[in-house]
């Protein structure tokens, strides 16, 4: 009877052993996990910010708010107008498909505005508000403001005016002519089968091309798909604008580098047809053309990831053709241009 009882106890005594012995595992397995895991993934917490944005807004209601935005700053009247309260209102609306614009949205809202409710009273009920005025934000933000430009006088000197409105430029100069048309999306096969993410602005070798807003300089260089490109990041982190497939040979404006910043309206480099290629220089592009393209940053990690997020330019490259850069040939052994007319913002220090 003793030995029978032992051979059962035996049996759950090693049963328990291996028992202690597995769960000790998942243990020390979970907190060394832990450990490699981030402090906000531990406690629960997850990052909150916009993965996507589909951006239908059109050139036409891009100028019309925009007029409103600027005229009630120049005249002082009240109500103040916010071009980009007014677009995200507008978007809810519409669903954000500004093909669907319907005029008497835009005029019914001014009225009330006038007429004394706030934007806050008016979208309290608009389920997607809110993500319309923050997608919008980071796209418009650098656009309109307060700025100061020379300007030219009789005696052929220039002064400084304040001004406020339209502060972001064209990326192709004044008196240069160019075509696009809207290419987004379009299928792409060097390297690999892709869709264009950004507008294809034809024009002439060594066109002079200009910075769209003021901001740092982060990539200068080559890349084997945009040739001889540069990035440019605005100040508020938002927007990296993205000049690809410039001159053979000489594509910069003298002296720019990484780290540098670069004012809206600067020259930056010259139209050509450079990319496609390992090899750095070479010409394999076969329509000169600046390949231009906006992306929005929400998150660092969306930076150089597959989480990038590329909006359809075609719209904003329509409403920017009224404020152009004017240059001038300043160096005629290096065949370099510069800007006409200087710009002053808040923001930059020189």
């Amino acid at each position: 009877m003793l030995i029978k009882t032992w051979k059962i106890n035996k049996k759950l005594f090693i049963f328990l052993i291996l028992f202690i012995v597995f769960f000790s595992s998942i243990l020390i397995f979970y907190s060394f996990a832990n450990d490699l895991t981030p402090s906000n993934e531990i406690s629960g917490e997850k990052k909150n910010f916009i993965k996507w944005v589909d951006f239908k807004v059109t050139s036409e209601v891009l100028n019309l708010t925009a007029k409103l935005d600027i005229d009630s700053h120049n005249k002082n009247e009240e109500p103040v107008f916010n071009w980009i309260e007014l677009l995200a209102y507008l978007a809810c609306k519409n669903g954000g498909n500004f093909k669907n614009f319907n005029s008497n949205d835009l005029t019914n809202l001014v009225k009330l505005l006038k007429d004394g409710q706030t934007m806050e009273e008016l979208t309290q009920n608009m389920k997607f508000y809110d993500y319309y005025y923050e997608s919008y934000s980071a796209i418009l933000d650098g656009f309109l403001g307060s700025y100061s430009i020379e300007v030219p006088q009789e005696d052929g000197s220039k002064v400084y005016e304040e001004k406020y409105g339209l502060k972001a430029f064209l990326p192709i100069a004044k008196n240069y002519a160019f075509s696009h048309y809207d290419d987004f999306g379009n299928s792409r096969s060097y390297g690999f089968k892709r869709t264009h993410l950004g507008n294809d602005l034809m024009g002439s070798i060594g066109t002079p091309i200009i910075a769209v807003e003021s901001g740092i300089i982060e990539n200068i260089g080559w890349n084997q798909y945009g040739g001889w490109r540069i990035g440019i990041r605005s100040f508020d982190k938002k927007r990296y604008y993205y000049y690809a497939h410039l001159r053979k040979n000489h594509p910069y404006a003298e002296g720019l580098e990484t780290g540098m910043t670069v004012k809206a309206g600067d020259v930056i480099g010259y139209l050509g047809m450079t990319g496609y290629s390992t090899k750095e220089n070479v010409n394999n592009i076969n329509v000169p053309h600046l390949h231009f393209g906006m992306q929005l940053i929400f998150d660092e990690s969306q930076v150089d990831s597959p989480n990038e997020i590329w909006i359809d330019v075609y719209a904003i490259i329509e409403f920017l053709m009224k404020n152009r850069s004017e240059v001038y040939l300043a160096n005629r052994e290096t065949k370099d241009y510069e800007r006409k007319f200087d710009l002053m913002e808040s923001n930059i220090t020189e």
